[in-house]
């Protein structure tokens, strides 16, 4: 097993933009989060979330990211359950999700960057204005976030069997706790 500084060192090797290193520690705080809620391990979790995007500068098209992603990964020493992870978190990987960690990284992915994103048209800038009705009224704004799937992050709650409202109060809360480390501060 890898533990949270050597996956963190793996994503700045890979992944150049700030932008990009911002959703990995944001899915991250999303995920490991719910593994203390679910009495899972917690470094588990935070390498997987850290890691599941890792790829996406050099496999930036489906279906080569996550898929030629993973045999880096295993290279570098993580684990296979990890990896089957990252691979499921797509939908076209053809790895169905079945763990815990691997719905939970599902839900948390595309609903992480879209909170950010709510947090940056705020006034402040911050996640501090940042409530479940202002994400929600953002969801149904086709045009914001346009790259963000709103299936997804539906889907992605039903899968963990939680309530969209408080999966999405969950991950605020959970990105509050790092939003300096986010830039949302």
């Amino acid at each position: 097993m890898i533990d949270r500084a050597q996956a963190v060192e793996i994503l700045h090797q890979f992944t150049k933009s700030e932008s990009l290193r911002h959703h990995a520690l944001a899915v991250e705080a999303c995920v490991a989060a719910y593994a203390v809620k679910f009495g899972a391990d917690q470094t588990e979790w935070s390498v997987t979330a850290l890691l599941h995007d890792f790829d996406y500068e050099i496999h930036p098209n489906a279906p080569e990211h996550p898929r030629d992603g993973e045999p880096i990964l295993a290279e570098k020493g993580v684990p296979p359950h990890i990896r089957r992870a990252i691979l499921s978190h797509a939908n076209y990987s053809g790895v169905p999700r079945e763990s815990k960690l691997e719905k939970t990284l599902f839900a948390c992915d595309e609903l992480a960057g879209f909170i950010g994103a709510v947090a940056l048209v705020k006034p402040s800038k911050t996640l501090a204005e940042v409530d479940v009705k202002s994400v929600r009224k953002k969801m149904k704004d086709k045009a914001f976030a346009r790259s963000v799937s709103r299936d997804d992050i539906v889907n992605g709650a039903a899968e963990l069997g939680v309530d969209l409202d408080e999966h999405i109060g969950f991950c605020i809360e959970a990105l509050k706790g790092r939003a300096a480390e986010l830039g949302l501060g």
